[in-house]
């Protein structure tokens, strides 16, 4: 059995009946003086697993500290078929000189049986209709994800990590963006990669590094089970900036310089740790790594070669959803380099 919601949730604030919603939020908003409404996108979080309101609705809160938006969360329970449908709203409101000065406000929504069109026709029309539209979904992707819903979307946020089948979720979302060319996916196990390749960006700064990119003959790389995309997305941006190409033989992640050189590609699998823990760059007798240190929040990059070595430091990924939305959202701009190596991290799926 699924859990239910309870008859009284008040930590998604003040249940309405879903035809007075915008009446209930201008009486919100009237209740206090003090309190400024601010929205810069929409913000529609879906989730199908029981309890996700609550929880989604505390993570809201938090992201609603830097980013202002008008956030409709919704929680659909498949396995029940007597259809309903309950509302609450509320208001995440953050203290300036001692007085609650920018508030977002959220919707929340809890739909039971068949829902496709009722979820459309419900959330949407209840979004801010002059701001863009960002969607996060999380967990597997299911039926109600259609070409219809998503070429009203500006932005998609997916977890890959949590799909059982990552090429074939991925061969979906190609087939349901196809009426939206323009849609921008990002997905927390790209974003999970970005301080190691900062790292191995500013390793290649150094002349000492620079000078053998042509000679790399081995990658090294340590993942955690629950994240091998992040590693595959890694080791895909790296073939892609070096322009590296696929040998013919020796299985999907078989590559060779752009002289035809093999290039060993080892992946290790760990049961705990990071994301990310370790990448290595071999090229002749110089070594080039990225670590994330366990005993602490920091990321070591390390040049070491005859007669020389350099050590650098910089902060880890964030790993909490919420913050790392929070950074998809701080950067903006059209993710073209994911777009990028997505063809190649595809073929490395199979």
């Amino acid at each position: 059995m699924t859990a239910t919601l309870p008859n009284t949730c008040p930590e998604l604030g003040i249940e309405v009946p879903v035809a007075r919603i915008d009446h209930e939020l201008r009486l919100l908003w009237e209740q206090d003086e003090a309190r400024t409404n601010a929205s810069l996108i929409n913000l529609v979080v879906y989730s199908e697993e029981p309890g996700s309101l609550v929880r989604n609705s505390e993570m809201i809160r938090n992201l609603t500290r830097e980013h202002a938006c008008r956030a409709i969360l919704v929680e659909i329970d498949r396995e029940q078929t007597e259809p309903s449908l309950r509302a609450w709203i509320t208001a995440h409101c953050h203290l300036a000189h001692g007085r609650k000065s920018v508030c977002s406000e959220q919707i929340a929504f809890h739909l039971t049986g068949r829902v496709t069109g009722r979820f459309r026709n419900t959330v949407f029309a209840h979004l801010n209709s002059d701001l863009p539209l960002v969607f996060w979904w999380q967990g597997e992707l299911s039926d109600v994800l259609t070409e219809r819903l998503v070429s009203t979307m500006d932005r998609l946020i997916v977890d890959s990590s949590s799909w059982a089948n990552s090429a074939a979720a991925y061969t979906l979302v190609e087939e349901s963006s196809k009426l939206n060319p323009d849609l921008i996916i990002q997905d927390h196990e790209w974003t999970r990669t970005w301080q190691f390749r900062v790292g191995v960006a500013s390793l290649f700064d150094d002349p000492a590094a620079a000078a053998v990119v042509g000679e790399i003959d081995a990658i090294e790389l340590s993942y955690h089970a629950g994240h091998k995309n992040a590693a595959l997305m890694l080791l895909a941006w790296l073939a892609e900036q070096a322009k590296w190409k696929q040998r013919a033989r020796g299985g999907r992640y078989a590559l060779e310089s752009q002289h035809g050189q093999p290039i060993s590609i080892f992946l290790q699998e760990m049961a705990t740790g990071p994301a990310l823990s370790l990448l290595i760059i071999r090229a002749g007798d110089v070594t080039l790594s990225v670590r994330h240190l366990s005993d602490c929040k920091r990321i070591e990059r390390k040049i070491e070669a005859p007669g020389y070595e350099v050590v650098s430091h910089a902060p880890t990924d964030p790993d909490m959803p919420h913050e790392l939305v929070g950074l998809q959202l701080a950067r903006g701009g059209k993710n073209s380099l994911f777009m990028k190596i997505l063809p190649r991290f595809r073929s490395m799926l199979g």
